[in-house]
C-alpha cells in the first residue's frame, strides 16, 4: 500500500477509533470532522484534490492528498522518489546519443509508474536502478549498455560481451509505428 500524505490530515494509523474514516480538521473552526464534496485527480494522477465541507460550521476548504513513494538508500536513510534524480542519473549515459530532455522525462515517468505499480510505499534504491533498465533499453541500447556497465559494476570485457550477447539474443520488439515508418521509407544499404 502506498503511503498517503495530506495537508490537514492526522496519521490515521494512530487513530483506531476512525475505522477508515478520514477526519480532517476544519481550518476555520478546528472541528475534527468534515465531509468530502468533490474529489479530482491532479498532478498526472499522483495526487487527489478534495473539496470538503465542515460538518460544524459549514465552511468549505480544499485538501490535497499525495501518494508518498519513499526510496531506501544503501545507508538506510529514506528520501522521497524524485524523477529529477532518475533523469540526472541517466543523462550521462545518454550523452552524445539521440536522446532529448522529453525522452528522459518520459523515461522517469515510466520508472515512477513501474515503482508505484508494486503497491509498496518504500522501495530499495537498488530496485529503482533495476526499474530504469528496461525503459532505457527501449530508448537507446547504447545508453542502456553505458548505464548497465556502471550500475552493474562491469569489471571486464567479458561483462560487456555477455550483455551485448543478451541484447542481440533478446531484441526489443519494434512498435507498430516504427515498423510502418521503416516500410514507408526503406533504408539504403
Amino acid at each position: 500500500m502506498v503511503g498517503i500524505e495530506s495537508s490537514n490530515t492526522p496519521d490515521f494509523r494512530k487513530c483506531p477509533g476512525l475505522r477508515g474514516r478520514h477526519a480532517v480538521n476544519c481550518p476555520f473552526c478546528r472541528y475534527e470532522d468534515s465531509r468530502v464534496i468533490d474529489s479530482r485527480p491532479s498532478d498526472e494522477g499522483s495526487s487527489i484534490r478534495r473539496r470538503r465541507e465542515c460538518t460544524q460550521c459549514g465552511s468549505r476548504f480544499s485538501t490535497s492528498e499525495t501518494a508518498v513513494l519513499s526510496i531506501i538508500k544503501r545507508s538506510g536513510a529514506t528520501e522521497p522518489f524524485s524523477r529529477e534524480k532518475v533523469i540526472n542519473g541517466v543523462r550521462k549515459a545518454c550523452q552524445n546519443r539521440p536522446v532529448d530532455d522529453d525522452d528522459l522525462a518520459l523515461l522517469a515517468m515510466r520508472v515512477e509508474e513501474a515503482l508505484r505499480s508494486t503497491g509498496q510505499a518504500e522501495i530499495e534504491a537498488q530496485e529503482v536502478g533495476m526499474a530504469i533498465l528496461p525503459p532505457l533499453r527501449e530508448l537507446d541500447e547504447v545508453a542502456y549498455l553505458r548505464y548497465a556497465s556502471v550500475y552493474r559494476n562491469f569489471s571486464s570485457l567479458e561483462d560487456f560481451e555477455g550483455e551485448i550477447a543478451l541484447l542481440r539474443a533478446l531484441p526489443i520488439e519494434k512498435t507498430e509505428l516504427e515498423s510502418k515508418s521503416q516500410v514507408a521509407s526503406p533504408q539504403l544499404k
